[in-house]
């Protein structure tokens, strides 16, 4: 039976578009229901309680053309509550802030860990993190929810007029938009609340050759920031569009690359998504110790490689953070309660393997004394698992621009963009396109290539590396939708990189041309 609460008013409704950057639910309410929670676990025996509480809005609008195709609202609002009872988790999540919901969720989460208990191998075992009361609220200008409907579909539409009107025959235009509102609340006495926001533009146009029956896109390479409108009105996303319209028309003509070993001169655009498959998803330490397999498996990294893997040369550095401005994992506190300050830290540094990403609870388990502020819940009601920070490739000190990457090159290719993506169930043989393809001969770059995809094996690509650009080719990327887990959680995370050359790498023609 669950136990009896003194009772206490429900979370009001409110309007998505009416509450800025602030932190915006009842906070009395949500104090409230956190203490009856974690005074109720403690009285039940458990070791430790978290819980979340908050709302995560969620706003996309698409457009094909000149149509508004869709516009779609959401909230996911409740709680998650998370116990370690006898060295085991338990968890209960609900859509429902009330009393009531989370006297059952207390219930439930310590029934899931006895459940758990017989089959439980080696306990789990939890650092203390310092009982941090803060709040934090991402700075940005005008709050993207309160833009209007009709401002943004004229947005979308004029994007793809733009694309349209130079050389594109068809054009979509999609914008999200996000929110998050949390309290976190622990038995370590931490008590933090969080809002962040984050917006993603971005088109795809197409351009079609009907007498050859073939057909050319080019994505837009503007990414997703943590930011508010003002990021997307100051984004030049016009001036891209018809850029890409021109484009796309002109890798109908380009010629197909011929498969062989070329040096690759990769943009930013392009290198952010290779980090993020061949590093980030395999230093993950649940997918090495065999908790994580959904999205392409486990990793090849093992803990014994921890300061001995020669993971690159010596130009590669590979930094962890939630401090870079407009970043998509920058926040004040991971959702363990750790503190940003814990995830600034080196995972590759001069070419060696250095540091693994780690949640609460898992350090132990390699010998480790602590966490580094490496987790994330994607919703209220979610489980909080090991998710990326912000993971960079740090740029070269000295001035490199891309004239001078070029200079060393007699046979190599300056790939822009990110495209398909393909790598198998250890994060090790992989396979990557791009949106944009440039041949470059006796150091100069020139024409516009196509169908081209490069392959390789982590760690002899990432060792391949013998040029970086300096700080003035350093740019933001990333994603908005990281997935893993099951239940599937996704996730933003954002990677900076200068330009970088890898020499010898396999090209294949992705047409099926030699």
């Amino acid at each position: 039976m669950a136990p009896k609460f003194a009772p206490l008013k429900d979370a009001p409704e409110r309007s998505a578009a009416s509450d800025g950057g602030r932190f915006a639910l009842d906070r009395a309410l949500l104090d409230a229901l956190a203490d009856l929670a974690l005074q109720a676990a403690r009285r039940a025996g458990a070791s430790y309680a978290d819980i979340r509480l908050g709302e995560t809005l969620k706003e996309t609008a698409y457009a094909k053309d000149d149509r508004l195709e869709q516009f779609d609202e959401r909230s996911t609002r409740g709680f998650g509550l998370r116990v370690l009872l006898d060295g085991s988790w338990g968890f209960y999540g609900a859509r429902r802030l009330d009393a009531a919901s989370v006297a059952e969720g207390v219930e439930r989460a310590l029934e899931n860990a006895r459940a758990v208990r017989p089959i439980q191998g080696r306990p789990i075992a939890l650092e203390e993190l310092p009982a941090h009361e803060a709040e934090w609220i991402m700075p940005m200008g005008v709050d993207p929810f309160s833009i209007s409907t009709r401002e943004k579909a004229d947005l979308l539409l004029a994007i793809s007029a733009a694309a349209r009107d130079n050389g594109a025959d068809f054009c979509t235009a999609l914008l999200c938009i996000a929110r998050e509102e949390r309290l976190f609340a622990s038995t370590f006495g931490a008590r933090i609340r969080q809002t962040r926001t984050r917006v993603q533009p971005t088109f795809t146009a197409t351009a079609i050759d009907r007498a050859a029956g073939r057909m050319a896109s080019r994505d837009s390479l503007t990414p997703a920031r943590g930011a508010g409108w003002e990021y997307v009105t100051g984004a030049g996303l016009l001036e891209e569009a018809a850029l890409a319209g021109r484009q796309a028309r002109e890798k109908l003509s380009a010629r197909p690359v011929v498969a062989g070993d070329y040096d690759l001169i990769l943009d930013p655009t392009n290198l952010w998504l290779t980090i993020h498959e061949t590093v980030g998803h395999s230093t993950e330490l649940d997918r090495v110790l065999g908790w994580e397999a959904n999205f392409a498996g486990t990793s090849f990294v093992k803990p014994a490689m921890l300061g001995n893997l020669r993971f690159g040369s010596e130009l590669m550095t590979i930094v962890a953070d939630r401090s870079q401005p407009g970043a998509l994992s920058t926040i004040g506190y991971d959702d363990d309660g750790a503190p940003a300050s814990s995830a600034e830290f080196k995972i590759v540094e001069k070419g060696v393997f250095k540091n693994f990403q780690m949640a609460l609870g898992q350090a132990h388990y390699i010998g480790l004394p602590g966490s580094n502020g490496c987790a994330y819940a994607d919703s209220p009601t979610s489980f909080p698992i090991q998710r990326m920070p912000n993971i960079s490739l740090a740029p070269n000190p000295d001035t490199c621009k891309l004239d001078d990457l070029a200079s060393g090159v007699e046979n190599g290719i300056y790939v822009v963009g990110a495209g398909s993506w393909s790598i198998d169930q250890q994060r090790d043989n992989f396979q990557f396109g791009g949106q944009l393809f440039y041949e470059i001969k006796n150091g100069e770059i020139g024409d516009m290539l196509r169908d081209v995809a490069y392959q390789s094996r982590t760690i002899p690509f990432w060792n391949s590396l013998d040029g970086l650009g300096d700080a003035s080719t350093y740019h933001l990327d990333g994603t908005f939708t990281c997935g893993k887990a099951e239940p599937v959680q996704v996730a933003p995370v954002s990677h900076g990189a200068p330009l970088a050359r890898f020499r010898n790498v396999r090209v294949l023609n992705t047409s099926g041309g030699v």
